[in-house]
Formats: C-alpha cells, structure tokens, sequence
C-alpha cells in the first residue's frame, strides 16, 4: 500500500501544482503518468489535443483530445492554447483551461508533455503568477539511447521512417534535462514511480505552498 501523496492536515491549506513530465517519445513517460494518476488520489490530467489519428486502444477525451487539423487551427487563432507544438508532423497543444480551472478547484494538475510544450508552459509561466507559482517540471530520461530505440522498436506502432525521425528529435531533446527542476534516471516502473512520488510529496510540502490556520487554535 503506497502513502497518500497528498499532503492533509485538518490545520493546513496548500496551493495546487501543475506537474509537468516530459520525456523524449518513446521514453516511458505516458505510463509512468498512467501510474501517478492511478496512486495519488486529488492529481488530474491535463488532456491534450492533437491533430494525429488515435492509436489502437486510445479514447477521444481520455488520452487525446483528436481534433482535425482545421479545427486545432481555429482554437490556435482563437488564443486558447497555453502550449502548442508540431512534432513528427502532427500538431500538438494543451488548452489554457484544461489547466487552469483545475488549478482553481484546487485540485494538483499532471501534464504530460514533450520538450517543447515543457519549454512553452515554462515561457507563458513567467508572465502568469498563477502557473508560475504552481509549476513543477520533472524529465525522464531513459538509461541510455539504446534502450530508448528498444522501446520505440518494440511498440510496433510505426514504420521505420518515422522511427528515425522521432530518433533523431530524442537526441535533441535529451539535451535539454538541465531546464527541469527534476531529473529522473529511469530504472524499473516501480523505481520510476516511487521517484515521481517523492518529488510530488516533497514539492506539496513546501513551506511557501502551505497556508497554516494556527494548529495550536
């Protein structure tokens, strides 16, 4: 039985947390999402929208939000993104509410993004007191590019064209782990979930997200 990751305290109010994972494709980071959601009860994802064909077993408005290209295009126009990104040819963006009216419920947000949507929350964050305040960002790195490839090759779900190019975008991306607050070394499933958990716990328990009420009262 794992520990709830919420921080309760019947003297105590905290500020929500907007969890950013981010890893290259292929780097394990929608299951290890899957998983925090599944143990710590009060964190909601953030759905995502994108432009590609759904792959066996996902679900509009559980995994993805599937939009056409058009209809992606018009929500852009209309200012309704807080991140938005093509990769591997196909758009990708998470709209602004999906985070934000969450956070105002307080409920603690997971976003699972790439690099690139980490970098753009980052940049919007900054002018935005209330993302700025909630964001935590964390990548997860697998332990070494060949097991990266193993684990794209092993998904069976693109041709070899399309292997190469998300290859060679990891590359890059594997880079950019010194722009999180937190870096995660992948190991086991288990391993990788207990070091999310603690980073989550820790992250709830700092004194700047804690309203006290006077325990003593």
């Amino acid at each position: 039985m794992h520990p709830p990751c919420l921080f309760a305290a019947a003297h105590m109010a905290r500020a929500p947390l907007l969890l950013i994972l981010s890893a290259p494709s292929g780097g394990g980071k929608t299951t290890l999402g899957q998983r925090l959601l599944q143990t710590c009860p009060g964190l909601e994802r953030a759905v995502t929208c994108t432009t590609r064909t759904p792959r066996p077993g996902e679900r509009d408005g559980v995994d993805y939000h599937f939009l056409s290209p058009a209809v992606f295009g018009r929500q852009v126009r209309a200012g309704q993104f807080l991140e938005h990104a093509t990769v591997h040819g196909h758009r990708y963006g998470t709209r602004e509410r999906e985070v934000t009216d969450r956070l105002a419920r307080g409920c603690d947000v997971l976003l699972i993004i790439d690099v690139q949507g980490a970098a753009a929350v980052r940049a919007r964050a900054a002018a935005h007191p209330a993302l700025r305040n909630a964001l935590v960002t964390v990548f997860l790195t697998p332990p070494s590019f060949a097991a990266l490839e193993q684990r794209l090759r092993g998904r069976g779900t693109d041709p070899e064209r399309a292997i190469q190019r998300r290859l060679r975008t990891a590359r890059a991306e594997l880079e950019r782990w010194r722009d999180f607050d937190y870096l995660i070394l992948s190991a086991s499933p288990d391993d990788d979930l207990g070091r999310a958990r603690a980073i989550l716990t820790a992250e709830q328990l700092r004194p700047q997200r804690i309203a006290t009420v006077n325990p003593h009262r």
